[in-house]
């Protein structure tokens, strides 16, 4: 079938993408399909309309919707606790580590499998992968744990991932969670390799999430892994923090709908993809594949892409055929699959295109550009070409737009980063960098 056409007046078009104009196209809707699965899909194109006479740019979200409604039973995970146990962690962050572990095992039930891997200059395999059904024997492996040496994370994240690998069954959730307080020191050290690890894992079917203690880590290095690895990024000021952060990411992991979510473009030949903001994506001929965040029940993805049009005669186009394929983690079907449509007007009447501006893309395009401001701020803070009042007005424009676009959880990190400015606590740019990876993946609940 042909990925990009014309569409007649009085033609219907697929997937509920608008009408022709004449027969109600109406410059709010979007295209959308999958109401009744677990994932919804949305195409919300930037304009109503593009430029006919000539060579156009546009822009377009591709949401992902995840039902708040969906029943039955939730997906058992097969989780890794990876944990720093270097000579920086005696004293309270071990003691609070064993304590998160241990909420862990409380919120698991006997579906569940569980490990434990913990890592200084060796890797030690404290518990290997079982269920969950002796409670007891599970905090006592935990208890056990004592501080060591140096830090081997990469040999930590990958005897994790084994763990998880060793019993791998279909309809599991597969996640490695890593804590650390310190660079690597031992093993292997370098940033491409680590951070390969995590995407190499994911490409397995094993996210990974990177939880950041104190201000020794290396926030570059776990935002890396983070983001190659599917996972999520923390970063943990105090030690009495742990346990709340453990639980707020097990239960996420528990209310997950889908995973192993992936959003491809088919593109006519006379468009092209200028950019995916915040991603790495796959690019074939006519083709483009993203990545999507594992998602849970209520939350919501924007993918925002730049698109460059060449010029067509005036009428309504299909400029891409968008799909979204995924694992159903409540019903445990896997490649499923939902499709829209990206449909643009194009017209020769320049007040015509002008006035077909969607506002919420627009707001989506101004969050890009503040996540790339936050990294300028970043930098003109380390490099101390910028002063704290500087960067303090520049944050303060960034968390009124974060508020404004219902990311109220990265308004509050921003915020969070103002107040260390004003008080010279906490560590500005480990908060900023996570802000920064949130903004990136689109992520809203």
């Amino acid at each position: 079938m042909e990925s990009t056409r014309i569409i007649s007046p009085g033609e219907q078009i697929p997937y509920g993408a608008p009408a022709a104009p004449g027969i109600g196209f109406d410059p709010g809707r979007t295209a959308m399909a999958g109401s009744m699965q677990a994932l919804a899909l949305v195409t919300i194109p930037g304009n109503q309309y593009a430029h006919s006479l000539r060579n156009s740019v546009e822009h377009a979200i591709l949401q992902v919707d995840a039902s708040g409604m969906v029943s039955g039973r939730r997906a058992p995970v097969n989780l890794c606790l990876v944990i720093d146990r270097s000579g920086s962690m005696e004293g309270e962050p071990l003691e609070y580590v064993k304590r998160a572990c241990g909420h862990v095992v409380d919120l698991l039930d006997q579906n569940d499998i569980l490990s434990v891997v913990t890592f200084e200059e060796r890797v030690d395999v404290v518990m290997p992968a079982r269920r969950v059904l002796n409670r007891a024997l599970i905090r006592e492996h935990i208890h056990r744990i004592q501080p060591g040496n140096t830090t081997n994370l990469y040999e930590g994240l990958a005897a994790g991932a084994s763990q998880v690998a060793s019993v791998r069954a279909e309809g599991y959730v597969n996640r490695v969670i890593v804590l650390t307080d310190g660079e690597p020191t031992a093993g292997v050290k370098d940033y491409s390799s680590i951070v390969g690890c995590a995407a190499e894992q994911r490409s397995r079917g094993i996210s990974v999430t990177a939880l950041g203690f104190g201000p020794e880590y290396n926030e570059e290095l776990l935002v890396g892994m983070a983001r190659r690895g599917g996972g999520n990024y923390h970063y943990i000021a105090r030690p009495e923090l742990i346990p709340e952060v453990f639980r707020g990411e097990l239960e996420q992991l528990l209310t997950l709908v889908a995973r192993n979510i992936r959003l491809r473009l088919i593109l006519g030949r006379w468009v092209e993809l200028r950019q995916v903001y915040g991603q790495q994506p796959q690019l074939g001929s006519r083709t483009v594949e993203v990545a999507v965040p594992d998602l849970e029940r209520g939350a919501s993805q924007r993918t925002l892409v730049e698109l460059a049009f060449a010029r067509r005669p005036a009428g309504t186009y299909r400029v891409a055929r968008v799909e979204l394929l995924y694992d159903d983690c409540v019903t445990g079907a896997f490649n499923q699959r939902v499709e829209a449509d990206l449909v643009f007007h194009f017209a020769a009447d320049e007040a015509l295109v002008a006035s077909g501006v969607n506002g919420t893309v627009q707001r989506e395009l101004e969050l890009a550009r503040a996540s790339r401001n936050l990294e300028r701020t970043m930098m003109g803070l380390k490099t101390q070409q910028m002063t704290a009042g500087m960067a303090m007005a520049d944050l303060q424009r960034t968390q009124m737009l974060l508020q404004q676009s219902g990311m109220s959880d990265q308004a509050a990190e921003v915020g969070q980063a103002i107040q260390g400015l004003r008080t010279g606590a906490g560590d500005v740019e480990k908060t900023l960098i996570g802000t920064m990876l949130n903004i990136d993946l689109g992520k809203r609940k």
